[in-house]
């Protein structure tokens, strides 16, 4: 039986020597010592934390999707219904992250842990659906916890029960993502619960709301935290009273690139301290807002591609241009070096993927 506790205890440090085998390894090889920098740094930990050479051949993607009681507050542009529309989505390999993974040879597995409203079509879809749910969404927070401490262990648990028959299976890299509408003001209950900082502070606009539901939303946060009070000490507590089914681990190690949609220099820094201090992200580039350019869409969903009209022509290369200017590229590619011992971490760029802007007509995250 899988539980949290077991989890904990099954942690541990590499073996003693591990990352020491490994670089006098690749000193063996015919290159001088040290030559591939990071890179060799990189594979130094892979082999030190696996105990073998780096290599990924059967990596595998989990879509968690799930409701929050706390759209009922009007916090988000689109309606609870787009939830399980998104997750017929994602059966079907239309969204973006469906593109991504076939890019890299990657396997999707879409989780319903928590989905409110019907999820249709499975038949004609063909897609398999992984059901785990834990309730038809969580409560709405503004008014207590959004879940039980025991539905939020049993979240977990079911999570990693998922990832352990993946693993058995031959997966040899699991990365995460989350569907639901409401999500964004669950992260940012989480963000301010953790950090301290004021709801306004740490609230977005998400999938794109006016300043009117911005408000709402950050009101949401406000009298959630305040009727729920969570311990920023115990991430479960955190979890259960502002966070939701398919909400990931707020300790995983990842990187960040932030678009800064709404301010300027300042909003920037607030944004980055907020995603660090949540999820012990490592801030790599704020790319600033520019309305001569960007123009990204208000209630887009997810990733722009030549599709919608947005990027192309001048447009794409001044992207292009201050991508390279204002995200340390380096950093982001090699962020697995940056990390702890003994931290989860990102195994490197399978060798058959490749980097680049998404292709035409790739992919579409808004609702059908």
């Amino acid at each position: 039986m899988i539980t949290i506790a077991a989890l904990r205890d099954a942690i541990a440090a590499p073996a003693p020597g591990a990352a020491r085998d490994a670089q006098r390894h690749l000193d063996t090889l015919t290159k001088p010592p040290g030559s591939l920098g990071r890179l060799e740094e990189l594979a130094t930990r892979l082999a030190a934390l696996t105990g073998a050479p780096p290599h990924v051949t059967q990596p595998v993607i989990f879509t968690f999707a799930a409701d929050h009681g706390v759209a009922a507050e009007g916090v988000s542009a689109y309606p609870p219904s787009v939830t399980a529309q998104m997750v017929e989505n994602f059966l079907r390999g239309g969204a973006a992250v469906n593109v991504l993974a076939r890019d890299c040879g990657a396997r999707v597995v879409v989780a319903d842990f928590g989905v409110a409203n019907p999820i249709g079509g499975l038949s004609e879809i063909g897609g398999a659906l992984v059901r785990c749910p834990l309730g038809a969404g969580t409560a709405n927070m503004t008014r207590g916890p959004a879940m039980s401490r025991a539905q939020a262990e049993a979240a977990i648990e079911a999570g990693a029960r998922l990832v352990m028959d993946a693993i058995d299976g031959g997966a040899d890299l699991v990365a995460t993502g989350d569907m639901g509408i409401g999500n964004t003001t669950a992260a940012s209950a989480i963000t301010a619960a953790v950090t301290g900082a004021a709801a306004e502070d740490v609230t977005g606009r998400g999938t794109g709301v006016d300043d009117e539901g911005w408000r709402r939303k950050v009101d949401a946060v406000r009298r959630a935290l305040a009727v729920n009070r969570p311990d920023r000490d115990d991430g479960l507590d955190v979890l259960a009273k502002v966070g939701g089914f398919e909400r990931f681990d707020p300790a995983l190690n990842v990187a960040a690139v932030i678009v800064n949609r709404v301010g300027g220099d300042t909003h920037a820094r607030w944004v980055s301290e907020a995603i660090r201090a949540a999820c012990r992200a490592v801030p790599v580039g704020a790319i600033p807002r520019d309305d001569a350019w960007w123009a990204m869409p208000e209630r887009h969903l997810g990733l722009l591609t030549a599709a919608d009209g947005v990027l192309a022509g001048e447009r794409l290369v001044r992207m292009a241009a201050t991508v390279e200017r204002a995200v340390d590229l380096e950093r982001l590619l090699s962020l697995a070096s940056l990390l702890s011992w003994g931290a989860p971490t990102w195994p490197p760029t399978p060798p058959n993927a490749r980097r680049g802007p998404a292709k035409p007509g790739g992919a579409s995250m808004r609702p059908p």
